[in-house]
């Protein structure tokens, strides 16, 4: 399961109204990589029928099967930080991560 912080819930809401895509859903996509795995996060309009349906306080959230074991336990989270903001995937599984962050290790 996947949890959004409040934050994120409000953020992404703004977005997906601001993209005129508030029908839309969060894909996010755990794709793994010579470094461990790498997150991809894209708006949604058509799920698949194999991919994981979550709704959280009005934000649909799409997970493909191959992503779900890889983000079990994880919580979005919106950060601002002096250097900009962005989601954040705060996932429990992750042991170490790249230099540039872009990715981890499970």
């Amino acid at each position: 399961m996947i949890t959004i912080s409040p934050m994120a819930t409000t953020k992404l809401k703004e977005l997906l109204s601001e993209e005129g895509s508030s029908g839309s859903s969060l894909r996010i996509i755990a794709i793994p990589s010579g470094q461990g795995v790498q997150y991809t996060l894209a708006l949604e309009d058509n799920p698949q029928k194999d991919d994981k349906l979550l709704d959280h306080d009005g934000v649909s959230i799409v997970i493909d099967s191959d992503s779900e074991p890889l983000l079990e336990g994880s919580e979005i989270d919106y950060v601002n930080e002096l250097g900009g903001s962005y989601l954040k995937i705060i996932n429990p599984m992750q042991t170490s991560s790249c230099g540039c962050g872009a990715s981890f290790g499970v």
